[in-house]
């Protein structure tokens, strides 16, 4: 079956990334998306750098159509032969993959020994002997020939289809040198024994029939070639990141099957599967610990130094490394489902996605190769009608070709989103794609969720308060019952208080029902139970609180822990204590995050004195403390901050966090979190530290910046170098070399971005200004 029925058998996907081959340039990426978005209702991004166009399209267009279409450009497509992402598959893909530099590399070193004597014997006439001239073909033809075959291939492809791309500028300019050269040579009197020569750096004003340029073609060809070798090279280093990304994961593991332990390809585990690890092996892939604690180093993903302590019940990540004893682990995602996989995706969907300025350089490449085609012709007809030798217009008119090869333009935004995500994916910084560039630039304000985001979100039993003739132990046992029902963080800490030490289980709870942003409510033990706000018992059910319970709440607010108010049969009788912690590194976290001209503001669910509590603790001011606001107001809060001319960032955790994080300008979820939050985040932080949140503006700040530096260099270099090139102030030898250096430039740049690193690996984390428990809201998700 051939390539193109296999595709049209595959499922139609709305969306599908195919691999380009032959593209050259920028101008190419510009004219494969146009031929593809001139499709009905199909949308292409292609990407010069990635090498990849990612389409949606609808179902009266199938897959072969986008192939064919690429086809008729005059390019090469592929498509992925499966709709899954598998980590391991990719990896091997790209270790088996041929060398693409290697032929270049050849290419190039051919080239580079055959050009060398050309060039000395035409720059230094004390060389020139008896008819050097000759020998200086002879050298020079295999590389016009042989070495600039690629740039001739593609633009006879490209003229074919009607178009012209940077191969077309360098195979004009390279063909016209050398063909003028033969002329000279056979039919002028450049041939002549005793021939000399002369190089300067503006055009010669000497008879065209006595100057050749073979040393003009075959250089240009060297330094292009030099040119697209080193910079096949860096786009290689640059996608380096996401590679080691794909390569993280173990290869085999040690599974429980039948009660005897098998060693398998990693590829064959299914959800449920008991699966050993032992010290010093990678976590085969996402799952709970059922037996055994260790430490588990998960530098490699999240970029965080420390391991981290887990015991039974824990979640683990794959590729993750323990460190410490042996592991029982429950398998509980695989395949394309592990958080790796989809770190993965992430990465790669940011890299093929262009930022708007991108777009626009992508503009200025589809048509700035006619336009230099039309200048370098002008330019020759300007310097003969102003009565100038000929050789004068044409070196001048070389000069235009192949000074003004728009390939630094279309390497500036690709290249720097390649390395700066894939750094980003290494230090476990997701960026999502490159319009979120743009947005950390412009942010002024960060709202920080509380708990999970500036606290740790593990909640612990401080305290239980029983009203008078009331006992702990019942207050206890009936909230822990009724909770024990609830997915809320607060609950879960009274219900694991609350479980009985002897074996037995907690009571049973009738007519359960949850009370969002208030509390729940259900029957134990033949007691109607509440458990949740004061404020939800006094307004709602009519309740009365005793005066020693208010005292005991208040004592616990000014402490900045969380009073849990417990009433059952009509009355209420006790109130439970619980605290969270400030994370360790929070402090720190909000002094750099001021550091980047952003104003952090917390928001909580919580009263005012422990939200007050927290924020001294971080040192965030008490006017920016936002409290008491219900999970469905979260949104409110972040809109009537944009209502007020702020550019807000909102960094958050959990599920009622979604909706404000699509409602910011910039939205940060803590990896640590729900899937509903890091889905609905622009950046997502794989680890919990809160200094993660402004590593990811830095990087992200980084990026852009590189870009526009790129850009920068791309079109000031053209736009200051045609002008002296058609004004004859530059030999095209010099060009040349110019308009290879200047892609060498723009990638070199891109590629400072892999010794980005984060303040989490260079430095002590600052402690927090206080040691006290500090409450969770209670709003949180309720």
């Amino acid at each position: 079956m051939s390539t193109t029925d296999h595709i049209a058998d595959l499922a139609l996907p709305r969306s599908i990334e195919l691999s380009i081959g032959g593209m050259t340039c920028a101008s190419c990426a510009a004219r494969i998306e146009k031929k593809l978005n001139k499709l009905d209702g199909v949308s292409a991004t292609v990407n010069y750098a990635t090498e990849k166009a990612k389409i949606s399209y609808p179902d009266s267009v199938e897959p072969a159509d986008l192939i064919a279409t690429v086809a008729a450009t005059g390019y090469t497509a592929t498509a992925p032969t499966t709709t899954s992402h598998e980590p391991d598959a990719d990896a091997d893909a790209v270790q088996t993959a041929p060398d693409e530099t290697a032929a270049l590399r050849t290419r190039l070193l051919v080239s580079l020994v055959l050009t060398v004597p050309v060039i000395t014997l035409s720059m230094i006439p004390i060389l020139q002997f008896t008819n050097w001239q000759w020998l200086a073909l002879t050298l020079a033809s295999p590389v016009v020939v042989w070495g600039a075959l690629p740039f001739h291939r593609a633009a006879w492809a490209n003229a074919r289809h009607g178009a012209a791309t940077m191969d077309t500028l360098i195979s004009l300019g390279v063909g016209a040198a050398y063909l003028w050269s033969l002329w000279a040579l056979f039919l002028g009197h450049a041939g002549m024994p005793g021939m000399r020569m002369t190089f300067t750096l503006l055009p010669d004003t000497a008879s065209g029939a006595e100057h050749i340029y073979l040393e003009v073609a075959a250089a240009v060809t060297v330094f292009i070639l030099a040119g697209r070798y080193f910079e096949a090279r860096a786009k290689s280093q640059s996608g380096a990141a996401l590679r080691a990304l794909l390569d993280m994961g173990a290869k085999d593991v040690a599974v429980m099957r039948g009660g005897t332990e098998t060693r398998i390809p990693t590829a064959q585990l299914a959800v449920g599967d008991m699966f050993i690890v032992r010290p010093g092996e990678k976590i085969a892939t996402d799952g709970v610990i059922t037996e055994g604690a260790s430490a588990v180093d998960a530098s490699m993903l999240t970029g965080e130094p420390v391991p981290v302590e887990v015991r039974p019940g824990d979640h683990v990540t794959g590729a993750t490394v323990n460190a410490g004893g042996r592991l029982v682990v429950e398998a509980t995602r695989i395949g394309a489902d592990t958080q790796l996989a989809q770190m993965a995706r992430l990465v790669e969907d940011a890299q093929n996605g262009k930022a708007s300025v991108q777009r626009l350089a992508d503009r200025v490449s589809a048509v700035f190769v006619p336009i230099v085609i039309a200048l370098s012709v002008v330019t020759l007809a300007a310097w003969l009608a102003t009565g100038h030798p000929a050789t004068a217009a044409f070196t001048a008119a070389v000069a235009v070709l192949i000074i003004a090869c728009p390939c630094a333009l279309g390497l500036a935004t690709p290249t720097a989103l390649l390395v700066g995500t894939g750094r980003g994916a290494q230090l476990g910084i997701l960026i999502k794609g490159p319009q979120v560039l743009e947005s950390t630039r412009r942010v002024d304000t960060v709202v920080l969720d509380k708990t999970g985001t500036v606290t740790t979100g593990r909640m612990s039993l401080i305290g239980v308060h029983p009203g008078d003739g009331e006992t702990a132990a019942q207050a206890l046992t009936l909230a822990g019952a009724l909770e024990d029902a609830s997915q809320h963080p607060i609950g879960h800490a009274i219900a694991a208080a609350a479980a009985p030490t002897d074996g037995t289980t907690l009571p049973p709870v009738e007519s359960f029902a949850t009370h969002d942003g208030h509390g729940v409510s259900g029957v134990v033990d033949g007691h109607a139970v509440l458990v949740g706000r004061r404020s939800w018992l006094t307004d709602d059910w009519s309740l009365t609180t005793p005066t020693v319970l208010l005292d005991a709440a208040e004592a616990a607010e000014e402490r900045g822990h969380t009073p849990v108010w417990v009433a059952w049969d009509g009355a209420v009788r006790a109130v439970i204590v619980v605290a969270d912690t400030v994370k360790d590194t929070s402090a720190d976290a909000i002094s750099q995050l001021r550091g980047l001209g952003l104003r952090p503001v917390l928001l909580t669910g919580d009263n005012r004195r422990a939200a007050h509590a927290v924020a001294a603790q971080v040192g965030i001011d008490a006017s920016d403390v936002i409290a008491e606001v219900l999970p469905a107001d979260k949104v409110n809060v972040v809109k009537d901050l944009q209502a007020r001319g702020h550019i807000v960032a909102m960094v958050g955790d959990g599920v009622n966090d979604a909706a404000a994080l699509v409602q910011a300008d910039l939205g940060l979820a803590m990896g640590t979190g729900t899937d509903v939050a890091v889905e609905a985040s622009d950046l997502t932080l794989v680890r919990g530290d809160l200094r993660a949140a402004a590593d990811a503006i830095r990087l992200s700040r980084a990026t852009l910046k590189t870009i526009k530096g790129n850009l920068f260099w791309a079109f000031a270099y053209n736009v200051a170098a045609i002008p002296l090139a058609a004004l004859g102030l530059l030999n095209p030898l010099i060009a040349g070399a110019a308009m290879a250096f200047s892609s060498i430039f723009v990638v070199s740049n891109s590629l400072r971005l892999r010794r980005f690193a984060t303040t989490a690996n260079n430095q002590t984390p600052a402690p927090a200004t206080g040691t006290t428990p500090t409450r969770a809201p209670a709003a949180t998700t309720r």
